[in-house]
């Protein structure tokens, strides 16, 4: 599986990204600069978490006009898998890859600890090694992971299977609707998430329950 890292100035996710890549798949990912116009030929593509632009203006905003992610949108379109995780889901709403949007946190306070998550779809390339139903734990770092949609959104995004990840019962850490942590698109190729899988790819690390999304991709796209 060739996989890209999409660097944006200040993010400060992209070499956990590219760690836990190499780690598992055995290749070191190829790291593509915000302002590059292309994204090479791969099977995944990257959108880290981190403070892109300093999150001026609403986090994720400025680097959605960033030249690479017309890119990004282009090879998407075209079926290359996409991921997004915390900074990157936030690109991805912006950028209307991902229905919604990504508020302040209800509390207004940036929550950094780890969460329990409920796995509600294993059909997708991103979710085949969990079982729906499955309690994992990531981490999550962020001030503006307050998932919202309209009410019409949040049913279709639950009724074609598109809702992969649930906060478990009682530790939703930002107050998002119907306690979604992550989404796919329609296409089901871009997958966005609050939480950071991987941070939990190394026993080293404290956990190893974000191992399973990136051996699923592994597998489905190598």
């Amino acid at each position: 599986m060739k996989a890209a890292v999409v660097v944006f100035p200040a993010s400060n996710c992209d070499r956990d990204a590219a760690v836990a890549l190499e780690q598992i798949t055995g290749q070191k990912p190829q790291m593509v600069w915000h302002a590059d116009s292309e994204v090479p030929d791969v099977d995944l593509i990257v959108l880290p978490g981190g403070f892109s632009y300093g999150d001026y203006l609403r986090c994720g905003a400025m680097a959605g006009q960033s030249t690479i992610m017309r890119a990004v949108k282009e090879k998407a379109d075209q079926g290359v898998h996409v991921l997004g995780i915390c900074n990157g889901f936030q690109v991805l709403t912006e950028t209307h890859m991902l229905p919604g949007v990504l508020m302040r946190n209800a509390a207004l306070k940036f929550v950094c600890k780890p969460v329990g998550l409920t796995v509600t779809e294993s059909q997708s390339v991103f979710t085949r090694g969990y079982e729906v139903g499955q309690r994992v734990e990531f981490p999550v770092a962020h001030g503006e992971g307050n998932y919202l949609a309209d009410d019409e959104t949040l049913d279709r995004l639950e009724g074609e299977g598109r809702v992969v990840f649930k906060y478990a019962a009682g530790e939703n850490p930002n107050g998002s609707a119907r306690d979604i942590a992550g989404i796919l698109s329609d296409k089901r190729n871009v997958l966005g998430l609050m939480p950071h899988p991987e941070r939990v790819c190394d026993p080293l690390l404290g956990g190893i329950d974000g191992r399973a999304m990136f051996e699923s991709l592994l597998e489905a796209l190598s």
